[in-house]
């Protein structure tokens, strides 16, 4: 975080002088990045605190939601990006090949550290992986500054800066969409993907001889790693109603990776109507 954004100075002052859109969009991201970084270590320290009277669940949806702040955040990056580089396509600007490639080259450097220290994080975790796209739009934005620099010093074809900016902001946008998309599949407490309702349903009735019926369930992921499940078993005639309730927590358990299931058991008609 301290590297990420010590850096990000040297960055803006060298496109300011360098005259560089690429330097700039780089440094406006590292800008996030710090911020995302400071966001995503707040959020996973709040999200080992126990839950209390308030936040039942306690707060690993802390994580959740940094990861969509980072996305969207992400997103009007890329806008203003894009915004910029058409900008400097209808109106070329002097660009100075030489410092652009050193502070592109210093900035390599930096993000490859960083996205070293990040890979070897827990990637299922969306808040993770948020921070981890941020320095990734980084490496990539150093590689394009790098290119363009080059590019630039040999042929003085300054275009290239902005159409390379545009490159590495359409890679960026394409990783941020999905990280809005899926971390909102969380927010609004979507079916995770890796749970087929249908095919639970039915291995629970074959799995559980005491069981004819499984209806209203609801699956949902609290935090990466952390699923959570209610439903409602229907029980014939003299069943255990305890030992239905551990088998059922048993094949939820085994079969389907959920460890927190709300099993209500039923004898006769379904009291809920939704």
């Amino acid at each position: 975080m301290l590297l990420t954004g010590g850096f990000m100075a040297v960055e803006v002052a060298g496109g300011l002088i360098s005259g560089s859109l690429a330097l700039l969009a780089d440094a406006g991201h590292m800008l996030t990045d710090a911020a995302a970084l400071c966001f995503a270590w707040i959020a996973f320290r709040l999200a080992r605190r126990p839950a209390d009277a308030r936040r039942s669940y306690g707060y690993h949806r802390f994580q959740i939601l940094a990861a969509f702040v980072n996305g969207a955040v992400l997103m009007v990056i890329v806008a203003w990006i894009g915004f910029e580089a058409l900008q400097r396509l209808r109106q070329p600007v002097e660009v100075l090949g030489g410092l652009m490639l050193t502070v592109a080259g210093v900035g390599l450097a930096v993000n490859l550290i960083s996205f070293a220290i990040l890979h070897g994080g827990n990637r299922e975790n969306l808040n993770v992986r948020g921070a981890l796209l941020h320095v990734l739009g980084d490496l990539l934005g150093s590689v394009a500054a790098i290119i363009a620099a080059v590019v630039i010093i040999v042929t003085g074809w300054t275009p290239i800066d902005p159409l390379l900016s545009v490159l590495v902001a359409l890679l960026i946008a394409r990783s941020a969409w999905m990280l809005v998309r899926q971390s909102t599949h969380v927010l609004l407490e979507g079916t995770p993907a890796e749970i087929d309702v249908p095919r639970l349903k039915a291995e629970l009735v074959a799995a559980v001889p005491e069981v004819d019926d499984v209806h209203h369930v609801h699956v949902w992921t609290l935090a990466s790693g952390k699923l959570v499940m209610t439903l409602h078993a229907h029980v014939r005639d003299g069943a255990n109603g305890e030992q239905v309730l551990r088998t059922v927590l048993s094949v939820c358990r085994e079969r389907f990776g959920v460890s927190h299931v709300t099993v209500q058991i039923e004898h006769g008609d379904c009291a809920d109507v939704a």
